[in-house]
């Protein structure tokens, strides 16, 4: 473990990744112990994970359950240790996709399912202005278009999905042009 350490872009990108991690909303030392498992080449125990980083007990373990929680961290058994150890998803597409799922499900169901209940109790109510019953309106129009726009592409082969990312805006010269709005 020492040796992945004392490499100065290993310790560049751990750290580098807890401070993106804290952009993404995701606690700095959840994004390092991520960071730090994503680099390590076996599966690491907590023990080790908090000598590392530097970090108490306590934080490895909340910060190796959010992981989880994510599905981007599994705990794995290794022959003749009683400990937990903790192994990352490696491949990034598979990493991306996790992410995405769990952020949708924490975030934009809820918002979605609000929203939903929030227009539908202001149709023809005169008691509210009509500026903020069309704006919760086209809120939960556009959550749940983005939604779906997720659930289509989330079914797409990765290949797919790849070629199509790497398309960019490329894939606009397909569409109609039709004018700004």
């Amino acid at each position: 473990m020492s040796k992945l350490l004392d490499i100065p872009e290993a310790r560049s990108f751990i750290l580098h990744w807890g401070e993106m991690g804290t952009e993404w909303g995701v606690n700095r030392s959840v994004a390092q112990v991520h960071a730090l498992l994503y680099l390590s080449n076996k599966p690491l125990h907590a023990e080790e994970i908090c000598e590392a980083l530097g970090l108490a007990r306590s934080n490895v373990s909340t910060g190796l359950k959010e992981l989880q929680s994510y599905a981007i961290v599994r705990r794995v058994h290794v022959e003749a240790d009683r400990r937990d150890h903790f192994v990352p998803e490696t491949d990034l597409w598979d990493m991306l996709m996790k992410i995405a799922a769990e952020r949708k499900r924490r975030e934009m169901d809820p918002t979605v399912q609000l929203m939903g209940e929030l227009a539908e109790s202001l149709e023809g109510r005169d008691d509210v202005p009509a500026h903020v019953r069309e704006r919760i309106g086209r809120m939960h129009e556009f959550i749940g278009t983005l939604t779906g726009w997720y659930a289509d592409v989330r079914g797409l082969p990765k290949p797919t999905l790849v070629r199509l990312m790497k398309l960019g805006r490329g894939i606009a010269r397909f569409l109609p042009v039709k004018s700004a709005e």
